[in-house]
């Protein structure tokens, strides 16, 4: 029942390894140019996929990633379990400690760039033509709250990963930016669940319908928060905890898989169960536990699944035939300066200095991730077709890139991010620093037999 041939198992795992180690690859060489590492993840997809490999060599794309009948569905598990675990480490990412004086900032940059681009996505909807991009579900309601998130949203992992990358995640404009993307990120995923319910629901969309998914959201929100406040504050660390003690990882995971599950069940969205749980772990979890299950979960989530999800999705990008590059334009220019505009703005209005407005403006323009999540979600419920799923993710990937462009210019002018970050100073890590280590460490072992 659970089995399938050696053959059809040894070519599932030839790519898999050709997929995973062309992401790792790309990712890496986006790095070194500068890159966010999820444009090389998603490229490597595109190279194997119906936008390269597929339009010259189709007979090597069918033969790699659709050589049996089961691999199309072995891929999408793998690429489910990937999205769940890069919500659950964006939910792990989230700062909850802010200085004194910083909560003015979050909370008007959070009700800024939240409600006022959400409306305007959902005002674009009326002026330029989306229908051309309905999915199966044919529901108009929840393409225009896709719409109205894609233009709002804003990425944790990415801009967690700029920061890190640029050495400046221990800054106080670092901290708020995650701070900020966090709570606001938070309430777009309740507004996906919404649409991903009423694309379900088929039919008419109803007021009734549509307070009864906000009330399942709002009350499963708080169900859940109660529930891993328990769960984690007060029963983990217990001697009857045999599942804890069985396996540290392997109880917050389960934990994780279930929220999850019964968000799915609820219509929710599983993705935001996981988001949850993350959240949880990171508001309740003593210090030391919380670092080990941060490390451990990142570890293997982004050197297999994450990598895996980012490349499936250039798999179902088929640029060459389901892109329209001039709309594409017109929609990243207006994503663009709309979020820019507004939090500028917002920044201007509790008396930030120009440069800090921009480098907010341009932080929280970065979609990256979520923005990939939200198209993906959006895809596989019927809400959009592929040519706006192309759309999303171009318009995810690009935004990355200019907020780090951004941000990297002006460190290497000189300017201070915001003011706080006075003569901060950079805590860069270079990948070849474990390789430097590991081939001190070899010849340490060496000399130690050698002495032996």
């Amino acid at each position: 029942m659970f089995n399938f041939s050696s053959f059809d198992l040894s070519h599932f795992l030839l790519a898999m390894a050709v997929l995973l180690g062309l992401a790792h690859l790309l990712g890496y060489l986006a790095e070194r140019l500068m890159m966010p590492r999820v444009i090389g993840e998603v490229s490597a997809g595109l190279v194997l996929g119906p936008t390269i490999l597929g339009y010259f060599f189709p007979h090597a794309f069918t033969w790699l990633f659709a050589g049996f009948p089961q691999e199309d569905r072995m891929f999408g598990l793998m690429y489910q379990i990937g999205l769940t675990l890069l919500m659950f480490c964006s939910g792990l990412n989230v700062h909850t400690k802010l200085k004194r004086g910083d909560g003015k900032i979050v909370t008007v940059i959070v009700l800024a760039s939240t409600i006022l681009p959400f409306a305007l996505g959902w005002l674009a909807t009326y002026l330029l033509d989306f229908k051309q991009f309905l999915g199966p579900a044919n529901s108009n309601f929840a393409i225009k709250i896709v719409i109205a998130i894609s233009i709002a949203v804003t990425s944790i992992p990415v801009i967690s990963k700029i920061f890190h990358d640029l050495g400046i995640m221990h800054s106080r404009f670092a901290k708020l930016v995650v701070v900020i993307a966090g709570i606001h990120d938070t309430f777009l995923w309740g507004a996906l669940g919404i649409a991903t319910a009423v694309a379900e629901h088929g039919g008419p969309v109803t007021v009734g319908a549509v307070f009864k998914s906000i009330g399942i959201t709002a009350a499963f929100v708080i169900v859940t928060i109660f529930a891993l406040y328990i769960l984690f504050k007060k029963l983990t660390i217990r001697k009857g905890n045999f599942l804890f003690r069985a396996s540290h990882i392997g109880y917050f995971l389960f934990i994780m898989f279930v929220v999850s599950a019964i968000a799915g069940y609820l219509n929710v969205e599983t993705i935001f169960g996981a988001l949850l749980a993350g959240i949880g772990a990171k508001l309740t979890l003593p210090s030391t536990l919380f670092k080990r299950l941060k490390q451990s979960v990142v570890h293997i989530s982004f050197s297999w699944f994450i990598p895996v999800y980012f490349a499936v999705v250039g798999l179902n990008l088929n640029l060459a035939h389901n892109f329209q590059t001039l709309f594409f334009l017109k929609f990243l220019i207006f994503a663009t300066l709309t979020q820019s505009i507004i939090v500028f703005f917002a920044c201007k209005i509790i008396r930030q200095n120009f440069l800090t407005s921009m480098n907010f403006a341009m932080a929280m323009n970065a979609r990256g991730g979520p923005g990939i999540v939200l198209s993906t979600v959006a895809f596989s419920a019927g809400i959009i077709n592929q040519d706006f799923f192309g759309i999303l993710v171009m318009l995810s990937l690009i935004t990355s890139w200019m907020a780090g462009s951004w941000l990297r210019f002006v460190l290497n002018k000189g300017w201070i991010l915001m003011p706080g970050d006075e003569g901060l100073l950079l805590e860069k890590s270079y990948n070849n620093n474990d390789i430097i280590d590991l081939q001190k460490q070899l010849q340490i072992d060496k000399k130690t037999k050698t002495n032996v």
